[in-house]
């Protein structure tokens, strides 16, 4: 009998012996089973700028965790090999990682954190809600960077063991999300009104394309519906995009693009606004929206200079957004 996966908006139905889109779920006698459970096929500690998360625990380390798969098929996918990746074929190795050891490493390499990435958390959703409920019984923190399209219940469920994410917001249009990432725009878009109204800590990344999305009047659309539906205070991050996978005819971002971008969203009232992915001399940098004096200086995902006093202006006493111990 056919099985109907409930987990993201694609809402798959699945013959026996069959895998949705996201290849992980598997009708097996007429039950759906992950294949991918306890088994990453990615683990590393990075910089927890790297997520990017610039207003989350600063400078800390953070193990970073994804099993193969993605309910999405974004076709200038960095990770492709992984995310595009079947299981089944056994192409990409994979470790043998039940939640029990993946906090035992995160214990051993003494990260305050936990990140799951790289793919998409969404896709091995069994596996992500386990590790971050053990993690929180052993004190340690949970992040998610994702693409957010999944269902509002099981999104619910999972923000309750969460303490911050990096959702991307791909583009401002249902043309793009179907034309660009075989999805759609508004599941996303609730997914990251019900991750602010949860009270997760959230930033929110746009990538932007030569050619796709990067019209100031898109860049604009998309800066007004973060400010008004998740915040003036809500970090943006807008990344370069670099040919990859199926888009390797366009151009790379320009950093006049996206320091075009981060000046559109300023004056559209964001009050932080950031450049990935490429070299910026204010973008990777946080000022005070009060007293506009700089705070965090940042190099990469290296910090330079962190003058935040318990989270608040040393020179106005505002207090900025963000987690900070």
């Amino acid at each position: 009998m056919k099985v109907q996966c409930e987990l993201c908006p694609k809402l798959c139905l699945i013959g026996p012996g069959q895998s949705g889109e996201c290849r992980v779920r598997i009708n097996i006698d007429g039950v759906l089973r992950t294949v991918v459970y306890g088994y990453p096929c990615s683990i590393h500690i990075d910089p927890v700028e790297k997520k990017p998360l610039f207003h989350f625990m600063p400078g800390s380390s953070i193990l970073s965790v994804a099993t193969v798969g993605c309910n999405l098929h974004c076709k200038n996918c960095q990770n492709w090999e992984i995310s595009q990746a079947n299981p089944e074929d056994g192409d990409i190795p994979a470790y043998n990682c039940p939640p029990e050891r993946l906090i035992a490493e995160t214990k051993k390499y003494q990260c305050p954190s936990i990140a799951y990435t790289y793919t998409d958390p969404i896709v091995y959703y069994e596996y992500t809600f386990d590790c971050s409920k053990l993690a929180h019984e052993n004190g340690i923190r949970n992040v998610l960077v994702t693409a957010g399209y999944i269902n509002e219940q099981p999104w619910k469920k999972l923000l309750q063991h969460i303490d911050a994410a990096n959702i991307d917001l791909k583009g401002i249009t249902e043309d793009f999300y179907r034309e660009v990432c075989s999805a759609t725009l508004k599941p996303v878009q609730n997914a990251l009104i019900l991750t602010k109204a949860a009270e997760v800590h959230l930033e929110v990344t746009n990538l932007i394309i030569p050619t796709l999305n990067d019209e100031p009047q898109q860049i604009r659309e998309l800066s007004r519906w973060v400010k008004i539906n998740l915040g003036a205070d809500t970090p943006l991050h807008f990344s370069g995009f670099y040919p990859r996978y199926q888009m390797r005819n366009l151009p790379a971002t320009s950093l006049k693009t996206l320091e075009t971008a981060r000046k559109i969203a300023i004056s559209e009232g964001l009050n932080y606004v950031y450049i990935g992915n490429v070299a910026s001399k204010e973008g990777q940098n946080t000022y005070c929206p009060g007293c506009k004096k700089l705070l965090i200086e940042r190099s990469g995902y290296t910090i330079l200079k962190n003058r935040l006093r318990f989270g608040r202006c040393p020179d106005c006493d505002r207090e900025i957004y963000g987690v900070w111990r």
